[in-house]
């Protein structure tokens, strides 16, 4: 977890040194503070800051390096973190589905049950029929 942080400070660090060292490029009079901005104009409450870029060409080259390879993993991590938030927006959906079908399955089920209770009950209502017919006693002729 902390790594992941000194990275990212990291990353922004040489992204703030980049962007100092092309303002003092692009200023021959110098680079300003003003509140969080930086600024080549001097502002009201304003500080005055040296920018110049001491380090040896090696150094910028290794340090530069060091921001693509940040930049490339940065890539990376972005890459795997939205695969994975697709990946739980497609299960979400699949659950989400088979939560539907199984609702109206239930509800179905749930019907059915009703109807089969209502004929129950209306035929316990009915008097019964016999099936045997009684014809009183036999008769028989000789």
């Amino acid at each position: 977890m902390a790594q992941p942080l000194l990275r990212s400070i990291a990353i922004v660090s040489l992204a703030l040194s980049a962007h100092l060292a092309g303002i003092a490029a692009t200023s021959p009079h110098g680079v300003w503070r003003c509140g969080s901005t930086y600024t080549d104009q001097p502002c009201k409450e304003g500080k005055s800051l040296n920018v110049d870029d001491s380090r040896s060409e090696a150094d910028r080259r290794a340090a530069d390096n060091a921001t693509r390879r940040n930049q490339v993993e940065a890539d990376q991590m972005e890459r795997t973190r939205l695969r994975r938030d697709k990946d739980a927006i497609d299960r979400d959906r699949k659950a989400a589905a088979e939560a539907r079908r199984f609702a109206l399955a239930e509800r179905r089920a749930a019907s059915a049950e009703r109807v089969h209770q209502a004929r129950i009950r209306k035929l316990e209502r009915e008097p019964r029929k016999s099936t045997m017919k009684f014809k009183g006693p036999e008769t028989r002729t000789l």
